[in-house]
């Protein structure tokens, strides 16, 4: 009876303060997840969603993080809410708490919209870009945290963390913890052309089912990855999109595969 009352509650209280979406949106190991409580807190936002979780303060209310998985896939997966349990539980927790603000964090704006969208959240209205809250020299500092020492921060409590990811904490610090994923595990000697593949048409989700991929190619070197995707869709993309587009290939595949992309190139042809 409780719980019907509160759910009534919560949505008048939802007519009468509307939600309003913030998304904070960067590159891959830029700071973002380092950021978003401080950003949080000068908006008044009492909700974070990140890789998966659902965060209160420096509390995890719902979800599960991306970064216990064990492999790109289900990283990519968990990150956007695919599971039809873990968005359940998330959606059902949102419906649970009294909030007019809500921050998403994502590698790009179709990342954020699309999480907004699966989770019945309307379009963000603000979006804040993670140059404009961080200077060079932070951001630099920040990738070399993860991609020279492979360590990813998640913006809750210590305690938190060690409770429901013990395997995957290495480090501590005020409101936030830092911690080595399952998925950054991975040898890089076991990518395989099919598995560099599967992994970019995961990366695409965000794009919907238009895209399909024709073939990859690549080569390592010292300086990373060199990346060519063949892709043919429906509509023909401008080059900003395409842009966008290969950035957001580059971002998964640092992000939840561990692997420094030096450059991508991508070939789009229309279903023709």
């Amino acid at each position: 009876m409780v719980s019907f009352f509160k759910k009534v509650y919560n949505k008048v209280y939802s007519k009468l303060f509307p939600v309003k979406v913030y998304a904070l949106v960067g590159r891959s190991g830029t700071g973002k997840s380092f950021r978003s409580q401080a950003l949080a807190a000068k908006y008044r936002i009492p909700l974070i969603i990140d890789d998966g979780l659902l965060i209160r303060g420096d509390k995890i209310v719902a979800g599960r993080s991306a970064k216990q998985e064990a492999n790109f896939l289900t990283a990519v997966k968990c990150a956007v809410f695919q599971n039809s349990d873990h968005r359940e539980e998330v959606i059902r927790a949102l419906d649970r708490e009294e909030f007019h603000k809500i921050l998403i964090i994502g590698t790009s704006e179709n990342m954020t919209s699309k999480i907004a969208a699966v989770l019945n959240l309307p379009e963000p209205k603000v979006t804040i870009h993670i140059e404009d809250i961080a200077t060079k020299e932070e951001i630099e500092t920040a990738m070399k945290i993860r991609f020279v020492e492979g360590k990813h921060v998640i913006p809750v409590s210590p305690l938190q963390i060690t409770r429901n990811y013990p395997k995957i904490i290495y480090d501590a610090m005020s409101n936030r913890t830092l911690v080595r994923p399952e998925f950054s595990k991975v040898q890089e000697s076991e990518i395989t052309e099919a598995a560099m593949k599967q992994m970019i048409s995961q990366s695409l989700y965000e794009y919907g089912n238009t895209l399909r991929i024709e073939n990859v190619s690549f080569n390592k070197t010292d300086a990373g990855y060199d990346l060519f995707v063949v892709l043919r869709t429906p509509k023909q993309l401008d080059e900003l999109q395409k842009l966008a587009m290969e950035n957001h290939i580059s971002d998964s595949l640092e992000r939840y595969g561990g692997l420094l992309i030096n450059s991508i190139r991508t070939e789009v042809h229309d279903w023709a």
